[in-house]
Formats: structure tokens, C-alpha cells, sequence
């Protein structure tokens, strides 16, 4: 069947699916808003399209150019209103985790651009001293004795004796206060890194490798200081913020949640 060339009009096709999508939404159930039918484009919404055109393309819109980025908010605004009202936004996924993060990103972001004082930083540090303590267990100092075994196999032998004897060695049998990175220095990182592990106590412990073989060790002491701000300042501030910013969405979203009453069949 040929059908007159006016059905082929873009005008034509847009007309009756303005009218079809209107019909559908009166005849479905509840008619449209019509407050909602109104979208204002005054100087205000005008500035922010400029502004957003100037962010994009570097410089300033043409008059002509400005006029076609309305026209663009205008049909964006339209789809995004008939979109919401046709529910699109409740059974597409991808929409509503999208929705759910800007709700938590609008709870957060004034912490994102805060300058916590020293005085927060170092009552942060003072709660949360666990985060740091590998930078404090890099300052400690330790006393402790030491033998070295040839083999693995032997120093495990050792450890059941009361006093372990080891191979002779021009390391010292043992050391006193003495910090970790000169701890590091004489007996190598492998040796410092596992005796980080150790718990002080009168027991030998082992064994440990280092580039000299393998060691029993009895670490009687660790002196472990707090955290030095300063240098740990910008990670401070940081992690502060992390945490800022998820206890504030948390905080936001029990005040939006006790307005609601949950109904949960289990």
C-alpha cells in the first residue's frame, strides 16, 4: 500500500508520538502534572549553560552557539522528565545505583574540599595509631640476642634448647636499645622486616633468615614510639577525610532512613 508522502514528514512522526506517549500517560492512570510541564530557562539557567560550554570547548559561546546549547537542555530536560515519570529510573539498574551515589556524593562533598586544623589531624592520629604502625615500628628500638645457624634445619633444633649456641659469626651475639634501621644496617632488611613479627618475651624465637643464615632470637625488649605528626601529616589528612566522608554519608542516610518505616517479611 503506498501511504501519501505526508506520513513521511519527521514532523509528522514526532507529532503523533508526542501525542501517543501523552495519551499513554493520561489514559494509564493519573494524568500529568502540570506544574511539571513548565521548564524554565531564564538568565540564571542561561549562565550555567554558558559556563558549561566554556568548560567544555575553552571559550565563550557564540550567540548562535548558546542558543543551540538551550535547545540541547531543553530536549535533555523533556526526555529526562518523561523518563522519570515513565518510571524508567525504578527498573533500570545501572539508572538507580547511579541516582544512589549521587545522593551519597551530595551527603559527602563538603568533605571533600575540607582543611581539617591540626588539633582534628592529631586527635585523628591519637584514634587511630594502628594506621601508622609499620612508620612507628620503623622507629623503635630493640634489645635482643641472636645466634646464627648454617641451616634452617639446625637453628629449628636450637630453639628447644635452653641456651641455643650457634656458629661462630662476627655478628654480635647481642644488642642493646638499639634502633631498627641500625638494627637494618648490620643485619640486613630480611632480618629487621621478620623481626618486626616478634613479640618480646624470654623465649628464643625463630628462626629467621638473613643473608648470614638463619637466626634464633630473643627480643626481651621494643620500645615503640608514637607516630611523628609531621611527616605523616599529608596521609593523615587524608585518611581523615576518607573517613569523614564516610561518616557523614552514613549519618545522612539514618536521617533519611528514620523518616521512613521498613516493613521486612522474614
Amino acid at each position: 500500500m503506498n501511504l501519501p508522502g505526508w506520513t513521511r514528514e519527521p514532523l509528522v512522526h514526532f507529532t503523533v508520538l508526542g501525542a501517543v506517549l501523552y495519551l499513554a500517560l493520561t489514559w494509564g492512570g493519573s494524568p500529568p502534572d502540570p506544574s511539571s510541564r513548565v521548564i524554565k530557562v531564564g538568565a540564571a539557567e542561561e549562565q550555567k549553560i554558558a559556563e558549561s560550554w566554556t568548560l567544555t570547548m575553552g571559550r565563550a559561546p557564540t550567540d548562535a552557539e548558546l542558543d543551540l546549547a538551550v535547545d540541547a537542555y531543553v530536549r535533555e530536560e523533556v526526555l529526562y522528565r518523561e523518563a522519570l515519570r515513565l518510571g524508567f529510573d525504578e527498573s533500570d539498574a545501572i539508572v538507580r545505583r547511579r541516582l544512589v551515589s549521587k545522593m551519597d556524593l551530595s551527603a559527602s562533598l563538603a568533605a571533600e574540599t575540607a582543611e581539617p586544623s591540626d588539633e582534628t589531624l592529631r586527635a585523628f592520629l591519637n584514634d587511630n595509631s594502628k594506621l601508622y604502625a609499620n612508620e612507628a615500628l620503623a622507629n623503635a628500638s630493640v634489645t635482643l640476642e641472636q645466634e646464627v645457624f648454617s641451616s634452617e634445619a639446625s637453628a629449628r633444633a636450637a630453639l628447644g634448647a635452653s641456651a641455643p649456641r650457634g656458629e661462630a659469626t662476627s655478628l654480635p651475639g647481642s644488642i642493646s636499645d638499639t634502633a631498627m634501621r641500625d638494627v637494618e644496617a648490620r643485619f640486613g632488611q630480611q632480618f629487621a622486616t621478620a623481626l618486626r613479627d616478634f613479640e618480646p618475651g624470654a623465649d628464643w624465637q625463630g628462626p629467621l633468615q638473613s643473608g648470614f643464615g638463619w637466626h634464633v632470637v630473643r627480643l626481651t625488649k621494643r620500645d615503640v614510639p608514637k607516630p611523628d605528626f609531621e611527616p605523616l601529616r599529608t596521609r593523615i589528612a587524608n585518611d581523615w577525610r576518607t573517613a569523614e566522608i564516610e561518616a557523614r554519608k552514613e549519618r545522612a542516610y539514618e536521617t533519611l532512613r528514620s523518616a521512613y518505616r521498613i516493613d521486612i517479611d522474614r
